[in-house]
Parts: structure tokens; C-alpha cells; sequence
């Protein structure tokens, strides 16, 4: 099976990024773990979860519970001769997930300065499905308009921004919600959150008249 590669960047949100691996692998995906160097101290300021730069990708998965034999894979955000630098490389899509501003903006526009920004201009090419979860509040001009680049470039615009119709009284389920919004993109079946169903109409209006 093809897998798929999961990027963790410096915006606040590492929690959701930490749940979608756990879900993909879980669900039997192999996963390819790319983590850049500020994404390094969101998690450990959020997950209290100390990654040492020579060891992290093990210190991860270590965290993250036990993977499968072959089924999670990690480089370095510098190594731009990882398998995940080019194209010819077959995976099934790319997450990065939360996508910093800085990120976005190096992918909508193309000025790859590292394996993360490559391995995206490579599922852009390729035409391949890349997925980008920003979370940043407020927005100015820039990153509405790098969100449109990269939309109009192929790139699936999913921001974390959870509903509250999902039985989301917990902060658990807020991520749930998010990363079954991720995977609706992907095409993966689940039940992370409860789909909406509408309200009866009838009562509805007798309700409010």
C-alpha cells in the first residue's frame, strides 16, 4: 500500500496533526513523518513532548503508540535527498497538518526551502491530492491570497476550524471533528464524528411561530 506522508509545521494545533497519524495508522496506512524545525516547539510547548533532532522520528513514534513493521517512515526537513523529494516517488497523497502561514505561503508561491515544501510542490506536479490545515486568526491579504494560490494550484484548503454541531463538548472531539474533515478530503471512510442530519422542519416551525 502506498502511503501517505503526514507534515507537522509551527502552527498552534499539534494535537491534530498527532491524531491524524495515530487514525491513518489505525487504519493501515503507511505513513511517511515529516517535521519541521518550529513544529519541534509547538510540541513540545502543547504536547510537553520533548524531540530530540537526531532521534524524533523514533521519539514520535514512540510517542504515538506502536506502528507496524515498515509502516512509519521518518526524514529530516533538511534531507532533500529523502525519497519524498521528487515526484517519481509513489505516495497517495500529502497532509500538512497544521499548515503554518509561513508554509503556505512557500508552497502557493514555490520557493521550496525545504523536504516539506518540495514533497508538496511534488503532489502539486504530480496531481496528486495535498491537503493543507492552516490555523492562524486573524488573516490579512497574504495568507487569504497564498490560500487561493494554492487552492488554484490544487492544493484541498481544510482550516481548523471545528463545527459544533458534532457532539463536540470535549476538546478530543474537536479533533476528531477536524481530522474526519481531513480524511472526507482523502476519501477514507470513518466515524470520527456524527454527520449532520438536519432538524425536523415541522417542529422547527412550530417552534418559532
Amino acid at each position: 500500500m502506498m502511503p501517505y506522508i503526514v507534515a507537522m509545521t509551527g502552527a498552534s494545533g499539534a494535537a491534530y496533526g498527532v491524531r491524524l497519524i495515530q487514525v491513518l495508522r489505525d487504519l493501515n496506512y503507511p505513513i511517511v513523518f515529516l517535521l519541521s524545525d518550529p513544529a519541534r516547539l509547538v510540541i513540545q510547548e502543547e504536547l510537553k513532548m520533548v524531540l530530540q533532532e537526531s532521534w524524533e522520528g523514533r521519539d514520535f513514534q514512540k510517542f504515538l503508540g506502536p506502528f507496524q513493521e515498515h509502516q512509519f517512515s521518518y526524514y529530516s526537513c533538511r534531507d532533500m535527498t529523502a525519497p519524498v523529494a521528487s515526484g517519481s516517488y509513489p505516495v497517495k497523497g500529502m497532509i500538512v497538518c497544521p499548515c503554518s502561514m509561513a508554509t503556505l505561503g512557500a508552497i502557493a508561491n514555490g520557493t521550496g526551502q525545504n523536504l516539506i515544501h518540495r514533497a508538496a510542490d511534488c503532489q502539486l506536479k504530480e496531481g496528486r491530492r495535498l491537503i493543507l490545515v492552516p490555523r492562524e486568526t486573524p488573516l490579512h491579504a497574504g495568507h487569504l491570497e497564498n490560500m487561493l494560490k494554492a487552492f488554484r494550484l490544487g492544493a484541498r484548503i481544510v482550516p481548523a476550524m471545528p463545527a459544533f454541531y458534532a457532539e463536540t463538548d470535549s476538546i478530543s472531539n474537536l479533533v476528531d471533528f477536524m481530522v474526519g474533515k481531513i480524511l472526507d478530503q482523502l476519501e477514507i471512510e470513518h466515524e470520527l464524528y456524527p454527520r449532520w442530519t438536519g432538524l425536523p422542519w415541522e417542529k422547527l416551525c412550530e417552534e418559532t411561530s
